[in-house]
């Protein structure tokens, strides 16, 4: 009987060596050596790139050789007028655009949501679509749609006697049709997000708003709101900084015109960079953005954030 009980020690001993020897010096190793290329890749394409540009927004170019100018390329941006255009286009799209398209994102979650709605997976299907599409590519298809002379829309506009629109000629329009265009692309993306949060709020909570007497309206703003609250924290956050970096659709449509009308942020980076080849500018500018995008993002946290 002692052998017998004895048996299991033996055995054990060499899984206990085997456990000692992979907590030694390799096996805590082995956990850092698996993420390293993840790491050395992220040192190099996101870390040196980010580092470098820094460096370049405190250099200047003259006569192809990069000069230390400190932050000149700074103060320049106080005296840049289309500096300041693209900043107000950027800010009056996200002042206006931003909070009608998560206005209609909301109320499209909640249609998809509703039990009453038959085939909703279909709807939340072309609801998502858009977002799928290519930037390069939807915004070619909307310069055709919205060509005032060609153009679809103008077309169906003048079978009911309008005359055609100057959609992406006239600075009011073009900032119309940007707006529209974004909105288009990216409602169903963020009614998605507030669908999924919504689709946790408790049943519960509604039948006890009934009980209490709530009509739809009053079940919607104390009950639906407060449940989505993260979704829409987070949608607007994504949507700030999108709407901040925005570049593909203004560029496509527009190229920043008419008269520097939807001249955005991004735009003027690109054309600075890319156009002027005056990179440490551009650097800067990038710079100034992402202080921007940092601040908006802490304002936001705290007004949108949990409070308790």
């Amino acid at each position: 009987m002692s052998a017998v009980l004895h048996k299991p020690s033996t055995v054990s001993e060499p899984l206990a060596a085997a456990g000692a020897k992979r907590g030694g010096p390799r096996g805590r190793l082995a956990p850092y050596l698996f993420i390293l290329p993840a790491l050395v890749l992220f040192a190099a394409f996101k870390l040196y790139p980010i580092g470098w540009s820094f460096v370049l927004s405190l250099h200047k170019t003259v006569g192809g050789v990069d000069t230390f100018v400190g932050g000149e390329n700074y103060r320049r941006l106080v005296d840049d007028p289309l500096f300041w255009t693209a900043l107000k286009n950027t800010a009056v799209v996200l002042a206006v655009q931003v909070p009608v398209m998560l206005a209609l994102a909301t109320g499209l979650a909640v249609a998809l949501n509703s039990a009453i709605l038959h085939g909703r997976s279909v709807f939340r299907l072309g609801f998502f679509l858009p977002m799928v599409t290519g930037l390069v590519a939807y915004g070619i298809m909307f310069s055709v749609l919205l060509h005032q002379e060609y153009g679809l829309v103008n077309w169906f506009l003048g079978l009911f006697g309008s005359d055609g629109i100057p959609w992406l000629t006239d600075p009011l329009w073009a900032k119309i049709s940007i707006g529209l265009v974004l909105t288009w692309h990216y409602t169903g993306y963020n009614a998605v997000i507030l669908l999924a949060r919504l689709q946790t709020v408790p049943a519960e909570l509604y039948d006890a708003a009934a009980v209490d007497g709530a009509g739809p309206w009053h079940s919607f703003r104390h009950v639906t709101l407060p449940g989505l609250r993260p979704a829409l924290l987070l949608t607007t956050v994504l949507s700030t900084i999108g709407t901040l970096q925005l570049f593909d659709e203004p560029y496509i449509l527009t190229g920043g015109g008419p008269d520097n009308a939807t001249l955005t942020i991004g735009v003027y980076l690109y054309q600075t960079a890319f156009k002027y080849f005056d990179f440490g500018y551009a650097s800067a500018i990038a710079y100034v953005l992402a202080v921007l995008i940092g601040l908006l993002g802490i304002v936001q946290f705290r007004v949108l954030g949990d409070r308790s």
